[in-house]
């Protein structure tokens, strides 16, 4: 083998070993920054790429999956000076290789920093109550300010969750009481608006049975005065019969007005519940030729009646 062979060789190998040197494959998922002499110079996106060999290298491998970190525990002083002690995660994505790289040191750590010392900040300024009640508000305001820090540094903050907010023993148990305090007071109301709900419906229906039964007795005391309206009729109408037969001169009608009143005095005075004793006779043959007086009424009324009907049912007088 000659030395022009040997020379060849030679220049294939190192031809190889340059295109070895200048050939990169870029993972999916990553970006690779190349600087020449110290300088960025391009951006080398996923799958395969060339670069000048020995003049351009590699300088930052940067991910550009979105990514989780976790934020550690940290105890936070509340706006009503209540300690608790509050973890988190942060999902970010670089979308900005060169100024991931270059514009920040140690990116992770500064977003972490970034993070942890906005915790403090927002949950301070909010009352405990408020702080567990409100997590997505706190979620909210954490990512607005976070986002808006870090977008000079090619990187886009995607959520911010607080996992645990944890309060001091002692503080739990107070509230605790304070729940259940609550929770009786609840139920003392409720106990007290039920009483004075049955207290309302009862009065109202009382007040109810009350109009009804005084509706009842205006009715029963109208049926009663008009009961003894007709009875006063009656007995006007009676006394008007009687005193048209006394002035047609019949005696009779006398004997039996006077019977009847003398009778109805008599049972007066024997239902009276303080006569106990009654003297008899009084006037018994007054009382008797009375009551025969109404007997000769009633004769001469049916015997009338019964003239009346013979008249009409046999043959009429003869004229001569």
């Amino acid at each position: 083998m000659d030395g022009l062979s040997v020379t060849l060789i030679a220049l294939g190998i190192l031809l190889i070993l340059v295109l070895f040197a200048g050939a990169k494959m870029v993972p999916q998922g990553f970006n690779f920054t190349i600087e020449r002499f110290g300088r960025y110079t391009r951006t080398l996106k996923p799958g395969l790429s060339l670069i000048v060999p020995f003049i351009d290298s590699i300088g930052r491998k940067m991910n550009m999956m979105e990514q989780v970190l976790d934020v550690p525990h940290q105890e936070v002083i509340t706006k009503d000076n209540a300690t608790v002690t509050a973890n988190g995660v942060t999902f970010y994505q670089i979308i900005d290789a060169p100024a991931a790289a270059y514009e920040v040191a140690r990116l992770e750590h500064a977003i972490l920093n970034l993070t942890m010392t906005n915790i403090r900040t927002v949950m301070g300024s909010m009352d405990l109550d408020q702080l567990l009640s409100n997590r997505d508000e706190i979620n909210t305001r954490l990512l607005r300010v976070v986002d808006e820090a870090v977008s000079p540094w090619g990187v886009k903050i995607s959520r911010i969750e607080i996992k645990d907010i944890d309060p001091p023993k002692d503080l739990i148990e107070a509230m605790g009481r304070q729940m259940k305090a609550e929770r009786e007071k609840r139920a003392t109301i409720l106990e007290s608006e039920g009483a004075r709900q049955a207290a309302i419906l009862t009065a109202e229906g009382l007040k109810l049975s009350q109009v009804l039964e005084a509706e009842g007795r205006r009715e029963a005391a109208f049926r009663d005065a008009e009961a003894r309206e007709r009875s006063a009729e009656a007995e006007a109408q009676a006394t008007k019969v009687v005193s048209e037969a006394i002035a047609a001169g019949d005696v009779q009608a006398i004997n039996y007005f006077v019977a009847n009143n003398y009778i109805k005095a008599l049972e007066g005075i024997a239902k009276s519940p303080n006569q106990k004793v009654l003297m008899m006779p009084l006037e018994a043959a007054s009382v008797i030729g009375a009551i025969g007086g109404i007997g000769e009424i009633a004769k001469e009324a049916f015997g009338s009646g019964s003239t009346a009907k013979k008249t009409r049912g046999g043959r009429p007088p003869s004229a001569g």
